[in-house]
């Protein structure tokens, strides 16, 4: 079916070097695996193997001690090598080192078409897919004993330097036309791509074609524009739009096959490219020779804006479509800071003059360049941030602990990364993601 045109007016596009070119590179992997439990928000994990133990591709390494249901699964077949824990015992990851012949769990194929919801959930659950599906309110993973009002899958990937979705699934259309069938069986499902997607002609979703500047591909921002939340509902929410290759990888071949094509990217790396790997594979074989090792970088599993700080021995993300390698910037040594005319450096609000040079693409570093201070309420939120909410006074209520007000604002219809941009042009260098990611554990708390 032909989308529905919806435009966003807010938003920003930050241009930086080092965008992926659309070729894969090969790699052969070292055999090390880690799932870490973090990468799924709001999962309390409980581990159900031991050290020394064979699992397959597909068995379960830990469940969400919640809802033991929900399992998560190995992405590769051979021993677990390590349970790592830190402080008060907390799960960091579960290590496994990989066979050199994969052996996969036979989950068995199956016909999406002829499917009720509640076998395409309970298949999700066996083969430990369903963790990857989250929900609003809360931003977190879901559980299976919610009926969710509507499902929201996002295709269009538009963070800075994002790998490009629409070259991953070339060749695996019928995979993610599976998984959309099959999440169309449990609710109502709406699809969000760019403008000129090849993904417009999906079947048994309604589809909505977004343009606009970032963050237009953020999957809260199109659930507010198509249907909001509302106290007492909730959606089920894929902003990783992968998740739904796996959904029909799953079932139209039985196995758990957690594939994911990574964008290795950033103006520090020497060949921007596209690489295949597994979820939890580790970092160092990507990472190897990709860069000059004598300069002062941050690898970021991730984009800038929303990814986590790791190193060349972490793991790929659950939910990570880019490795991002970008200056640190701590060796920056620059006289008179900020008074030179900086046309090298990005500014949102012309303070440099960059803003001359047009539209170019900036190479920049991980300094936050200040400290924190009073926030002004100058309106700056909201001019990143499309949806139709008060962004500077719902930060000030969750600050404050105003739990009232955090409900009137809007606080169930966002989630961390609608506030990434805020963050990166809040002139007040507060760490919103984590400021709204507090509030909402907090009000999960009262409300459980």
């Amino acid at each position: 079916m032909e989308g529905n045109l919806i435009k966003l007016s807010k938003g920003l596009d930050i241009h930086l070097q080092g965008k992926a070119e659309e070729k894969k590179i090969q790699l052969k992997s070292n055999g090390r695996y880690a799932l870490v439990p973090d990468d799924f928000e709001g999962v309390t994990p409980k581990v159900v193997v031991k050290e020394g133990d064979k699992v397959k591709a597909g068995d379960a390494l830990f469940v969400n001690k919640q809802y033991p249901d929900v399992k998560f699964a190995s992405p590769v077949s051979g021993m677990v090598r390590e349970v790592v824990r830190g402080e008060r015992r907390k799960v960091l990851s579960i290590k496994v080192d990989a066979d050199a012949q994969q052996v996969f769990t036979d989950f068995g194929k199956r016909d999406v078409g002829s499917m009720s919801g509640e076998q395409v959930i309970n298949a999700l659950l066996e083969a430990g897919m369903f963790g990857y599906i989250n929900q609003l309110p809360y931003a977190v993973s879901t559980n299976p004993g919610v009926q969710p009002k509507a499902i929201f899958v996002s295709a269009l990937r538009d963070k800075p330097l994002a790998a490009d979705f629409e070259f991953e699934v070339a060749g695996q259309e019928q995979d993610f036309q599976t998984g959309l069938t099959a999440l169309s069986k449990i609710a109502k499902t709406y699809l969000g791509v760019g403008v000129g997607s090849k993904l417009e002609s999906m079947r048994d979703v309604d589809v909505n074609v977004f343009s606009g500047k970032c963050p237009a591909g953020n999957v809260g921002v199109q659930v507010n524009h198509i249907d909001p939340v509302n106290k007492g509902e909730v959606v089920w929410t894929i902003g990783d739009p992968t998740v739904v290759l796996f959904i029909g990888r799953l079932l139209n071949t039985g196995k758990v096959n957690l594939t994911r094509t990574i964008a290795l990217c950033g103006s520090e790396i020497t060949n921007p490219a596209y690489v295949d790997m597994l979820v939890g594979e580790e970092l160092s074989t990507l990472l190897s020779n990709s860069y000059d090792a004598s300069k002062s970088v941050r690898i970021i599993n991730g984009n800038v804006l929303t990814g986590r700080p790791t190193t060349k021995e972490g793991y790929l993300g659950a939910h990570t479509s880019e490795i991002t390698v970008i200056p640190e910037g701590n060796d920056a040594d620059e006289m008179l800071g900020w008074i030179l005319p900086r046309f090298r450096q990005f500014s949102v609000n012309r303070s440099y003059f960059s803003w001359l040079c047009g539209k170019k693409n900036y190479a920049l570093d991980a300094r936050v360049k200040g400290g924190e201070r009073h926030m002004i309420m100058s309106g700056e939120y909201d001019k990143v941030l499309p949806m139709d909410i008060y962004g500077e006074y719902l930060i000030k209520a969750i600050i404050a602990g105003d739990i009232d007000r955090q409900e009137a604002l809007g606080i169930y219809e966002v989630s961390p990364e609608d506030f990434a941009l805020a963050e990166f042009v809040d002139s007040s260098k507060l760490e919103l993601q984590r400021i709204v990611r507090e509030g909402l554990n907090i009000l999960r708390k009262e409300n459980a």
